[in-house]
């Protein structure tokens, strides 16, 4: 969700849904091509939805334990601790326990439009394999305002360090093609993090 243009006075045009990802619902970042030469990552065989009118891939190499670089990012009600959301954001859990299959989260993000909008997101983790992959769906609503998002993400540990691999794809009316869907950002806010062991 990265993408919501907070000086736009048009009714939430450019959101990127995500499961959250403040970086991906804010200030529109440069939408950049998909990785060449690269698959689309899937979890447990399932990816993004293949008919979605927008779809954003990305990849990322960060120096720093699997352990840590996994931590961080299932602990989703602590993401706005690492990540710079460029409007006030909060995320939480819905149901209690470790991330898993059928776990559920909600951000709420409050954009500074005119009229002022609250973007309400709703996710499902669909399939999660412990270090390897995650993968969750679900809406993000507002007034006059739906996307219908899937987010996939990888971890592939390597002789460097670990390749965090992630696609998103977005369906519904708002879905913006020119998008990043904040996942450049997210991936470099997780490098930062993992990289400077803030999370020891």
């Amino acid at each position: 969700m990265r993408s919501i243009n907070p000086k736009s006075s048009r009714p939430l045009r450019r959101t990127a849904l995500l499961a959250v990802p403040l970086a991906a619902v804010l200030t529109p970042a440069p939408a950049q091509a998909a990785v060449p030469g690269s698959a689309s990552p899937t979890c447990q065989g399932h990816g993004v939805d293949p008919a979605a009118k927008a779809r954003h891939r990305a990849e990322i190499l960060i120096h720093a334990p699997l352990h840590r670089i996994w931590d961080l990012h299932t602990d989703v009600e602590a993401w706005t601790s690492w990540q710079k959301p460029a409007a006030p954001m909060t995320v939480r859990r819905l149901d209690p326990g470790p991330l898993r299959k059928h776990s559920r989260f909600q951000a709420t993000v409050q954009v500074p439009s005119v009229p002022p909008s609250t973007v309400v997101i709703n996710s499902t983790v669909r399939q999660l394999q412990r270090g390897k992959c995650l993968r969750w769906t679900g809406p993000a609503d507002a007034t006059g305002y739906h996307i219908d998002g899937v987010h996939v993400w990888t971890f592939h540990p390597t002789r460097d360090g670990v390749l965090v691999r992630t696609e998103e794809s977005h369906s519904g009316p708002q879905a913006d093609p020119t998008s990043d869907m904040g996942l450049e950002t997210w991936l470099s806010d997780l490098k930062t993090t993992a990289e400077t062991g803030c999370r020891d």
